[in-house]
C-alpha cells in the first residue's frame, strides 16, 4: 500500500463518528482475532479459570481425569470415575460453537449496547446465532447468586408488561408494538413482578416472582434462605413484606409513600427504587423483551451495575469466564421452546 492511498484512509477515518470508530475498531479486532493462535490463548485463559482447583469432570463432579487426546485440534479429557470424555468448553455457553475467539468482541457489543444486526455486521456472524449466543451466556449468568444480606435490607418490587414478543399465533389479543400498553389499569395479570432485594454492602437479587401482586410466599422462596435475624427489612406498606418480616423475626420499617420516606435518618428504599429507576432506562432500548427470557436480561443488568458499566478487557473476559464456570446444557431448540416460569 503506498503513502497516498494509506493517507487517504486515515482521513476517511478522522471523518467518522465516535460510534462509526468504536464499530471500526470492533470489526479490525474481530478480523486479527480470527486465527487459531487467538482461539487457543482464549480457551487456554478460560481453561486456567474454570480448572484453577483442578481438573473435574462436568458430568458427574469426578476428579479422576486423564487426557484422551484431541479431536479438530482441541484437547479432550476422560473421566475414570464415569468413563464420559470432555473438553475444556463442555456445559459452558462456548459448547459446540465454531467461533470461540468472538465471544470476547460479542461481550463488547452486548456492553456497548449494540442492535444484534450490528453486532452480526460487525462479527460476521448471523444475528440469529447472535441471539441464542445472548441467552446462552446469560442462562450461565443467571445462576450467580450471594449468599446471604448483610445489615439494613431494602426490598421493593417493580413491574414489566407481561410480553409473548416473537411469539407467532397469538389469538387472544391483537400484536402489541414496541411494548404495548396494558388493558388493565394499576397491577393486575397482565404485569410481571420482579422482586428487588439490596442491602447497603450492594449484595443484590433481582428474579422474576410471580405476575400481579407479589404473596409473602413469593418472597420467602426468593429470599428467604439469604435473611438472618441480624437483617432489618425496609420496604413499602404492601403486608406481604410485614408478615414475612414477622415470621422471620426481623425488625422492619414500612415506609408508605404518604409519609417520610426516610425513618431514624437511615431506614428507607431509595438504594433499591434507584435500582428500578437505572434498570427501567436501561431496559427502554430493547423495546419490550419477551417474559420468558426476562430474568437473562435481570442478570445481564445486575452483573453490569455491579461493575459500574465500565466497558474495560478484564470486564469482558470476566463475563465470559464466569459464565463458563457454570453448567449450562441449553441448547438453541430449548431457548427458542422455552415457556415463561416464575421462581
Amino acid at each position: 500500500m503506498d503513502g497516498t492511498l494509506f493517507g487517504s484512509i486515515i482521513e476517511l477515518i478522522s471523518r467518522l463518528s465516535y460510534d462509526e470508530t468504536e464499530r471500526l475498531v470492533l470489526k479490525i479486532q474481530n478480523m486479527q482475532s480470527n486465527s487459531t493462535q487467538g482461539n487457543a490463548r482464549l480457551i487456554s485463559e478460560l481453561r486456567e479459570k474454570k480448572f484453577s482447583e483442578g481438573f473435574t469432570c462436568p458430568h458427574c463432579r469426578g476428579s479422576h481425569v486423564v487426557r484422551f487426546g484431541k479431536f479438530k485440534g482441541r484437547q479432550r479429557y476422560r473421566c475414570k470415575d464415569c468413563s464420559k470424555t470432555f473438553s475444556d468448553l463442555t456445559a459452558t455457553p462456548l459448547a459446540r460453537t465454531r467461533y470461540p475467539n468472538k465471544w470476547i468482541h460479542f461481550i463488547d457489543c452486548m456492553l456497548q449496547g449494540l442492535p444484534l444486526r450490528k453486532s452480526a455486521e460487525i462479527l460476521d456472524v448471523s444475528h440469529v446465532t447472535l441471539f441464542y449466543w445472548r441467552h446462552k451466556l446469560l442462562t450461565a449468568l443467571r445462576q450467580m447468586d450471594i449468599p446471604s444480606f448483610k445489615g439494613i435490607l431494602e426490598a421493593d418490587e417493580t413491574y414489566f408488561l407481561y410480553s409473548e414478543k416473537g411469539k407467532r399465533g397469538i389469538t387472544y389479543r391483537k400484536p402489541r408494538k414496541r411494548g404495548g400498553v396494558a388493558k388493565f389499569r394499576g397491577i393486575s395479570h397482565e404485569q410481571v413482578c420482579v422482586l428487588v432485594a439490596r442491602d447497603h454492602d450492594k449484595n443484590t437479587v433481582s428474579k422474576v416472582s410471580c405476575r400481579g401482586r407479589i404473596s409473602k410466599k413469593q418472597v420467602d422462596k426468593l429470599i428467604g434462605s439469604k435473611v438472618s435475624e441480624s437483617n432489618i427489612l425496609c420496604s413499602d406498606a404492601w403486608r406481604s413484606y410485614s408478615i414475612f418480616a414477622r415470621e422471620n423475626g426481623l425488625e422492619h420499617y414500612r415506609i408508605k409513600s404518604t409519609e417520610e420516606h426516610v425513618k431514624k435518618g437511615i431506614y428507607h428504599i431509595q438504594n433499591v427504587n434507584s435500582f428500578h429507576k437505572r434498570l427501567k432506562d436501561w431496559m427502554e432500548h430493547f423495546c419490550g423483551v419477551a417474559s420468558k427470557y426476562l430474568d437473562n436480561y435481570l442478570a445481564w443488568f445486575k452483573f453490569l451495575d455491579a461493575k459500574g458499566f465500565e466497558k474495560t478487557q478484564a470486564n469482558l473476559k470476566e463475563m465470559l469466564f464466569t459464565a463458563c464456570l457454570f453448567r449450562v446444557r441449553e441448547t438453541y431448540k430449548s431457548l427458542r421452546l422455552s415457556e415463561f416460569r416464575v421462581a
